[in-house]
């Protein structure tokens, strides 16, 4: 879903409101980080670390490829 906002002075800083029905669909509450990426094709505001997912994305791959020897190993 594509929305768009306004970019408003708040202080010293700039905001950006976030449309409520995107807030609770993302369950984001008043006071929750969220970060700002920039891309290619501008800017991505996502609740989700993308350090995280990308180490994520490394474990996942370890899982898979050593999952005989983890299962092994749980025993």
């Amino acid at each position: 879903m594509v929305r768009q906002t306004k970019i408003r002075q708040a202080g010293g800083s700039l905001a950006a409101t976030i449309p409520k029905d995107m807030v609770d669909r993302l369950q984001l509450e008043a006071g929750d980080e969220v970060f700002v990426v920039e891309t290619d094709r501008g800017l991505l505001l996502t609740p989700f670390d993308p350090t995280f997912e990308k180490a994520l994305n490394v474990y996942r791959r370890g899982a898979q490829k050593y999952r005989n020897a983890l299962r092994e190993l749980a025993k």
